[in-house]
């Protein structure tokens, strides 16, 4: 009988085992104890944030007050790379469209973009002045940016000394003694009297009481000073004409571009009345000395122009294409996140992970940033969805690249070693 009820007992008792067992397994899903994919290897998110707004934490799963899913922030790892690295779910990177760029070495073209003023070419501008002192009778212009050519009338003089220098030559033709007439030629071309007036004079004799003064080149009149019955005399300047064939643009530059300025860059020309279309030049002249109190430096450019659609004082817009010395180390400039006192690049480290590091920026291109310090070459950074990442790793990050050795063996990433490597490859063949 004692051992009947012992025989019952124990399979009563085995029986209750059995059903708690069994119950446990379906709680956990039905997992076994080996799996890789068991609760207790499951980690859980520590709290969710908003996409746009990491301020903005939950418990649980959600939608934040704009209408996007929550994202879980897990904690660390002991294989993460140091403070400050986060870890989001591979569906979530997916959903916020994570993309990222490899830091390598390239050439890094820094053009150099500013605005200017379209001027005459200074070297082809001439200013009109009288060598005599006279009356002007007639004056065929009759406005500043009227077109002139070469030959063309200009204004016609009555002087009493250029009367007398032309009697002179008449004088001298009549006793025919030739010291006397190539001392009165000499005398009216130096008082600009042109050959062909000379020679009308040497075959006709005659005196004429005015004389025509003509343009001296293709060109446009600019600074006209007189009009009909002015008195005039050498210390006047007439009128200027200069020539639309090439212009000069007057620009300026800040004072940390100067150092890639130098004669004979190529220069790209745009102008917002004219959409569309672009005028090539090249750098003719780079002044020597800073505007004291802009701290810009100017520099003039050069551009043909043919069609004479560039007109003095239109505004431009250029931009300056700047010799490559060499390849860099560089990124993609919107992967990089300035903060005035601190810049930094969010690095992907593998199966989700991501962390903000500082780096330290050098030449700026228009698409490419060169890194001197911070990165090595071959490192994944984070071009876009960046901001986000940076501020949930930069509660907790020092934006150092120095860890301690890991379980594995793998060292990690060290601040100064990529400064030494960077100065390395600027000695032998880099910028």
């Amino acid at each position: 009988m004692n051992q009947s009820m012992k025989t019952v007992a124990a399979l009563v008792l085995g029986l209750l085992a059995g059903g708690a067992l069994t119950a446990a397994w379906m709680q956990s899903g039905g997992k076994t104890a080996g799996s890789t994919e068991s609760g207790s290897a499951e980690r859980k998110p520590l709290y969710w944030v908003a996409p746009m707004d990491p301020e903005y934490r939950r418990d649980g799963p959600g939608k934040s007050p704009m209408g996007m899913d929550l994202i879980p922030v897990y904690e660390e790892r002991s294989g993460d790379t140091g403070p400050g690295t986060v870890e989001i779910a591979p569906e979530v990177v997916n959903n916020l469209g994570v993309r990222t760029a490899e830091a390598g070495y390239r050439s890094l073209q820094a053009d150099i973009r500013t605005v200017g003023y379209v001027q005459y070419d200074e070297d082809r501008l001439i200013h009109i002045h009288p060598r005599v002192e006279g009356w002007i009778e007639k004056l065929y212009v009759k406005a500043a940016g009227d077109p002139v050519a070469a030959g063309q009338p200009l204004y016609d003089l009555y002087s009493p000394q250029l009367v007398n220098a032309q009697e002179e030559l008449v004088l001298a033709l009549r006793r025919d003694n030739r010291q006397l007439v190539q001392a009165a030629e000499d005398r009216l071309l130096a008082l600009q009297l042109s050959a062909d007036f000379i020679a009308a004079l040497k075959r006709g004799r005659e005196v004429r009481q005015t004389v025509t003064f003509r343009a001296p080149q293709d060109g446009v009149v600019d600074n006209l000073n007189i009009r009909e019955g002015y008195f005039v005399g050498p210390q006047k300047t007439l009128m200027s004409i200069g020539a639309l064939d090439d212009v000069w643009v007057e620009a300026e530059v800040f004072e940390r571009q100067a150092a890639a300025l130098q004669v004979g860059l190529p220069v790209t020309m745009t102008l917002e009345y004219l959409p569309g279309r672009k005028w090539q030049g090249i750098v003719d002249y780079v002044y020597p000395s800073l505007d004291e109190k802009t701290r810009t430096l100017r520099v003039r450019l050069r551009f043909a122009n043919e069609d004479r659609v560039l007109r003095p004082n239109m505004f431009a817009q250029v931009i300056i294409q700047t010799t490559a010395d060499g390849e860099v180390l560089a990124v993609p400039r919107e992967a990089v996140i300035r903060t005035g006192s601190q810049d930094r690049v969010v690095l992907a480290l593998g199966d989700g992970r991501f962390k903000a590091v500082a780096v330290e920026l050098g030449r700026m291109g228009p698409e490419q940033v060169e890194i001197l310090a911070g990165l090595d070459a071959g490192e994944e950074v984070v071009v876009s969805a960046q901001f986000l990442l940076d501020s949930e790793s930069g509660k907790t990050s020092d934006f150092r690249r120095m860890t301690p050795m890991n379980a594995g063996g793998h060292k990690g990433h060290e601040g100064h070693q990529t400064q030494e490597a960077h100065r390395d490859h600027h000695q032998h063949g880099g910028v």
